[in-house]
This record gives structure tokens, sequence and C-alpha cells, in this order.
């Protein structure tokens, strides 16, 4: 069976880097209005323009999948069924 990594991929285009509308999100299913961001610690110190940028997103329809760089970088597995669970929800 493949992983949800590569059946979210089959399924749905998920390019990194995406512009949606004035912002980019680090990877994007437009098709499921879903952003997805990996952030650094130099996100604790842009809490302000994070928060705006997020609520643009959710007014827009979007969902939004935050994780930090040591969660992807330490439990890749669990970062991958999240984002498969949020691209499975109707």
């Amino acid at each position: 069976m493949a992983s949800p990594a590569a059946q979210a991929d089959r399924r749905h285009k998920i390019p990194h880097t995406a512009p949606v509308d004035r912002y980019v999100v680090d990877f994007v299913c437009l098709a499921k209005k879903l952003a997805i961001e990996v952030d650094g610690g130099q996100h604790a110190e842009m809490k302000s323009r994070d928060q705006q940028r997020d609520a643009f997103l959710v007014q827009k329809g979007f969902r939004l999948v935050r994780f930090r760089n040591n969660e992807v970088l330490g439990n890749i597995k669990g970062v991958m069924e999240r984002i498969w669970a949020a691209v499975s929800e109707k």
C-alpha cells in the first residue's frame, strides 16, 4: 500500500511555495482550499504578520495546517498523516 504522502501526491496537486492572492504559503492544495505552513524559529518574531495572513486565508475559505520545522524533521510520518487527514476531509 502506498504511503499517505504518495496517495496525496497522486490525488491532489500540492505545490511548494504557492501564491494565494497577495500572500505566499509553503504548500497549498487549491482543490481542497488547504494551506500548509512549515515554520522555523523566525515565526515567533513574526507572529502578528502570520496572524494577519492566517485571518486573510481563513476569510478566503482556506483551512490551515501548521507545523514546526522540528515536527517535520523528527516526525515526518505523523506530519504526512495529518496532511493526508486534512486533504481527505470534505
